[in-house]
């Protein structure tokens, strides 16, 4: 193939599977907001299941709605028949897929649910198939080409099925609710972890702090104990009133140790809230061009209640 023709495929599936995606949304209606309820209903898991390519889009569709606050477990429909179904139960909700809505792997798994009264969430491209007239509530894809142009290689049909999975996932997810700091529970590692992260999960506690009053000798000593290049002023009524940094130190290097730490701080210091997340601390010291950020409980002074210094996220790896 010629680049020019390279790149005419590219743009041809890429504008068929936009397409199709816009079809789908104008069939979003009555039946989908049926789904939602009994997905939203459930007192158990929804059971995922399918087979081929199907069965990956069913597993990313359980993955998304595990990871957005509803209970979901992919079910293999080959395993389910050979002992898998005792996974699912009386208060479950089955969600199968299957294009063609004949996968006979899916078989046993939809007379399980016929057998137990379980409520059975069908997605296909074929309003007559065996899959749509067997479940209670049906959600058919438009009849949209397959990328391919042959009708044999799954593209547009499994791009739909993807986002009619993410659609159910965050109107579950609003239904709920469920808030940043709900996600951050169910993604504590790596780097959506890290962006999650807030102040108070990576601040230390043990704080460079000194009186107002106090001499520069001893404020002197504090930044050489602490190692944070910075020591916070305190007030007894104020909390938190001021910082001495290195930069104020060159400032009143002439009779430095004659002056206190009121004299020599720069008042009213940038700070952050415990609860405020890590990548907003990031961007604070980046704007205001500084390496530490006092932490303050806004409801107590302010009291200082730890301090944050850049590297402690960058090694969290919120950047």
């Amino acid at each position: 193939m010629t680049k020019t023709s390279t790149l005419s495929t590219a743009q041809r599936v890429i504008n068929r599977e936009a397409d199709a995606l816009a079809m789908l949304a104008t069939t979003i209606g009555d039946s989908f907001a049926q789904a939602v309820d009994v997905l939203a209903n459930a007192k158990g898991r929804v059971i995922v299941s399918g087979i081929g390519k199907s069965g990956h889009i069913a597993r990313k569709i359980a993955a998304t709605l595990a990871s957005t606050g509803t209970p979901a477990q992919f079910v293999h429909p080959a395993e389910a028949s050979h002992g898998d179904l005792g996974m699912v139960t009386s208060e479950d909700v089955a969600l199968a897929i299957s294009y063609s809505g004949e996968a006979p792997e899916l078989a046993n798994l939809i007379a399980f649910t016929r057998r137990f009264n379980i409520p059975l969430i069908g997605i296909s491209g074929r309003g007559e198939s065996t899959l749509i007239r067997q479940s209670d509530v049906a959600l058919i894809l438009p009849n949209a080409e397959e990328a391919c142009g042959t009708g044999i290689v799954p593209s547009t049909s499994t791009t739909m099925t993807l986002a009619m999975g993410d659609a159910l996932a965050i109107c579950l997810m609003e239904n709920r609710q469920f808030t940043p700091e709900d996600f951050r529970d169910f993604h504590p590692g790596g780097n959506l972890g890290a962006r999650l992260s807030r102040v108070g999960d990576l601040m230390h506690t043990d704080l460079p702090l000194a009186d107002e009053s106090a001499p520069m000798g001893d404020v002197l000593i504090e930044i050489s104990q602490k190692g944070f290049g910075v020591v916070g002023v305190t007030s007894n009524t104020s909390g938190l009133v001021g910082v001495v940094t290195d930069g104020d130190l060159r400032r009143h290097m002439d009779g430095l140790l004659d002056l206190n730490a009121s004299q020599v701080m720069t008042a009213a210091p940038t700070t952050i809230s415990p609860d405020a997340l890590a990548q907003e601390a990031v961007a604070l010291m980046n704007a205001q061009k500084i390496t530490c950020l006092f932490v303050v409980d806004a409801t107590a002074g302010p009291k200082a209640v730890g301090i944050l210094h850049v590297h402690d996220c960058l090694r969290a790896g919120v950047v």
